[in-house]
Parts: structure tokens; sequence; C-alpha cells
């Protein structure tokens, strides 16, 4: 076999095993609003009602998430401001959101090269959302319930129900020191969405696999 040729095969098993495993995201805008979506990895954008957009996360990938900002307003620079899930006052996410936000988290090829996602409030909650695989065979999960408008008064925030860590910033809610329980602040967003994590130590109940190369999509207000 050729130099030639041995490169060549290499690198085509090379593009279909990542064609095979990178992961596509389809983000859609079904509130009655605008919602400025955020990805890191992939920025930012803004999406009015109807509108999708569409990121191609790759291989291997983990630590990421996908959330919408409210109420932000940008300049032609992409500089600006968000009422819920602002990234550092740009447009184009490279950090994450301030709470309160919805998350749909994720990583992707992890172990026995599956893919492990979640709906988080452990930031607290700022829009619904449905996040589910539209191939393979596995389950999606969402979080629609009315939480802004029921929200526990220590909770509300500007535009969201912040989590309790947020608000109060002790171990009981936050978890810092490895071990922690939950609380009647936790059992009201669990209660409400029971596929969504709650509190930072809600795993079992909370974590969701698909097989490595699943697609997905997120809805906002599904």
């Amino acid at each position: 076999m050729s130099l030639f040729t041995y490169v060549t095969i290499s690198f085509l098993i090379a593009l279909s095993l990542t064609s095979t495993h990178a992961a596509t995201f389809e983000i859609r805008n079904q509130c009655p609003f605008t919602v400025w979506a955020a990805a890191v990895p992939g920025g930012g954008r803004r999406l009015d009602r109807g509108q999708t957009w569409i990121i191609n996360v790759a291989a291997g990938t983990k630590q990421a998430r996908i959330w919408a900002r409210t109420k932000c307003t940008f300049d032609a620079a992409g500089r600006g401001r968000c009422e819920t899930g602002d990234c550092n006052g740009v447009l184009q996410c490279k950090a994450f959101g301030q709470p309160p936000n919805t998350l749909a988290e994720y990583a992707l090829n992890q172990f026995n090269n599956l893919d492990f996602f979640d709906i988080s409030l452990v930031d607290g909650f700022n829009v619904p959302m449905d996040f589910s695989p539209t191939s393979g065979r596995c389950r999606g999960i969402r979080c629609t319930a009315d939480i802004n408008g029921q929200c526990p008064n220590e909770l509300r925030a500007p535009g969201g129900c912040n989590n309790p860590c947020t608000v109060f910033k002790t171990d009981q809610y936050c978890c810092n020191s490895g071990s922690c329980s939950p609380t009647n602040f936790s059992r009201f967003f669990k209660q409400r969405c029971p596929d969504a994590y709650s509190y930072p130590k809600d795993d079992q109940t909370s974590t969701f696999t698909c097989p490595g190369g699943t697609n997905y999509r997120v809805v906002f207000c599904p």
C-alpha cells in the first residue's frame, strides 16, 4: 500500500468517525417574544418567534450549555445587556450566562460512547424548555411549568425565578462541601419539573443518555 493510499484511507476513516459522532443541535424559539439564544460552544443569536438556529458540535465536547436570554439590547458591535442569561454583555457568548436561566446541558461521546444531557434549574428558571433527541431511540425531557408565576417570593427576580444558591449562597443550597440534601426550595422546582435538576446533587433522576452521534433539538416555550 502506498503512503498516499494509506494517508487517504486514514483520513476517510477519521472523517467518517467525526461525522458519525458529531452532533447537530436545532435551537428553536416558540415563545411569543424574542429571545437571544446562547450556546457554549456556539456563541449567540437573536431568535424571533418561530425562528431556528442550527449549531454543529464536535464529538467529545463536554460541559456545554444552551440557554435563552431575555429582554436584551445589543449595539452594532454586539455589545449590550440582557435581563436574564447575560454572558458578560456580548451577543456571542464565550462564558456561561448569569442566573436566572433555564439550562440545557450536555456532554457528547463520554463513558461507553454515550451522550449525557439534562435540563438544569440549578441556575434558576427564565423560560420553559424542551430538550429532545431528533435521532436515535431515547427519550426527551422538558420543563414547561409556570415557575415564574409561582416562584416563591424569596427567589423572585426580574424576568425569572432564582435558585436558592444564587440568593442565599450557603452550603445548604449550593452543596459546596460535596454533601447536601433536598430543601423546600429545591422541591418547589422538582415538583413542577420532575425531569430537571433541582439542586446540585439531584443526579439520579435528572441525567439522561443517548448513543453518541445523536442529534438534538432545544425548544424555548414548547
